[in-house]
């Protein structure tokens, strides 16, 4: 294999084989993939987040491919955190997932732990210590984690694929390259609002703009103060619409000050967004008008703020249909002592743990309409799972006796 940039001696041996195949086969991955994009030379990473780890969107090969790396008993050199499985791997049972499919997940799992990856399986790895510091170089592969880890917490990541941030974690290194240099990290859009923002607003808003400026790196003049929350939301509708992996935010993010840096204003398209914008594009994203007969929420995973704010809605009250609320096995662990779990479930809804509205073989439970906040779920589940979906605010979804 030839290569073209350049390596240290630590990075020469490891490309050699000196630490094993797995080793080696991983550096070639880092290597072929830093010379398609122009890297001149590896970075060392701080962490790794990889997916790849339902059994639903890697299958057999997959499985086979971690079970092969796992066998040779090789581990990762960096701390690293994993996508959200197919299952909530402890009430897969009690929710009727399929057993097949949950003992190849379990295996999926396995693998991943054997590599001395920590088994968290959610998509908010910032929420459960993963929390790369400003201007760290990292190696991230789930979409919205990384636009979350760019554009909020100013490290830097390229859009990592499962293989690639794997190889990454197992190496310790990645190719410099994208957004992992200054001159790349530069807004290419200016996304102007004439309205302030709200709920699912947020939501609404990335979804339009992710389609248009596709993997550009869009800057936001907001009229309203945005959440951390809804920056997730934010991000998250604008990586699955689009593949943007970057975006600031005026007076907010903490790389806005420099996102026009050596830029030619000629260079930066300017985007005017209205209410009439934000309200048709919260009528698109619903595919049916029929009612759901699940409401899934936590897409990203729900942060223990976005719990507190279902509970504060359902408290007293019970629910006329199925609800589950995703988030990871620490976020729930905080639920479960604040008692918000406990409100959830009297009042006939579940907090889901590990897995979401998207990986999961939702569509094997007998469900036709799904009930989401999440702008990114209604993208991806009418073409993942073969489901309808209806797109609101939570208090519109939630439906209360």
């Amino acid at each position: 294999m030839v290569k073209s940039m350049y390596l240290t001696p630590e990075e020469e041996a490891m490309y050699d084989g000196e630490e094993g195949s797995v080793v080696k086969k991983s550096m070639e991955i880092l290597v072929a993939l830093g010379d398609i994009y122009g890297a001149k030379r590896m970075v060392n990473i701080s962490s790794a987040q990889i997916s790849g780890v339902s059994y639903k969107t890697i299958g057999d090969a997959g499985l086979e491919y971690l079970e092969e790396f796992a066998a040779t008993g090789v581990k990762v050199k960096v701390p690293s955190t994993l996508n959200p499985a197919g299952i909530d791997l402890d009430q897969w049972q009690e929710m009727a997932f399929p057993e097949d499919f949950a003992q190849k997940q379990q295996r999926i799992i396995d693998a991943y732990q054997q590599m001395g990856i920590s088994t968290t399986c959610t998509c908010t790895p910032y929420l459960v210590g993963n929390v790369p510091t400003v201007g760290s170089h990292i190696a991230w592969s789930e979409s919205s984690a990384v636009c979350y880890a760019n554009s909020v917490l100013g490290a830097r990541t390229n859009r990592e694929g499962g293989p690639g941030a794997l190889a990454a974690a197992i190496c310790g290194k990645t190719a410099e390259y994208g957004y992992h240099l200054d001159e790349d990290r530069r807004a290419n859009y200016l996304i102007e609002l004439e309205t302030s923002l709200n709920g699912s607003d947020y939501g609404a808003l990335g979804y339009f703009v992710g389609k248009i400026v596709g993997s550009g790196v869009p800057y936001f003049r907001l009229q309203s103060i945005p959440t951390v929350n809804d920056l997730k939301s934010l991000g998250a509708a604008l990586a699955s619409s689009g593949a943007v992996a970057l975006f600031h935010v005026e007076k907010t993010t903490p790389e806005y000050k420099d996102a026009f840096n050596d830029l030619d204003k000629n260079d930066i398209e300017t985007i005017t967004v209205d209410r009439q914008t934000i309200n048709k594009n919260k009528d698109i994203l619903s595919t049916t008008a029929n009612k759901p007969d699940l409401i899934c929420l936590g897409c990203p995973h729900a942060s223990l703020e976005e719990i507190k704010s279902i509970t504060e809605l359902l408290n007293g009250h019970k629910l006329n249909i199925p609800l589950w609320v995703c988030t990871s096995i620490s976020v729930k662990a905080a639920a479960d002592r604040m008692g918000y779990t406990r409100i959830i479930e009297n009042a006939g809804g579940k907090v889901v743990c590990d897995t979401c509205m998207v990986v999961a073989p939702i569509e094997d439970l007998g469900f036709q309409v799904i009930g989401v906040d999440s702008a990114k779920a209604a993208n991806y589940i009418p073409s993942m799972c073969g489901l309808d979906v209806v797109y609101g605010d939570l208090e519109k979804l939630i439906k209360r006796k």
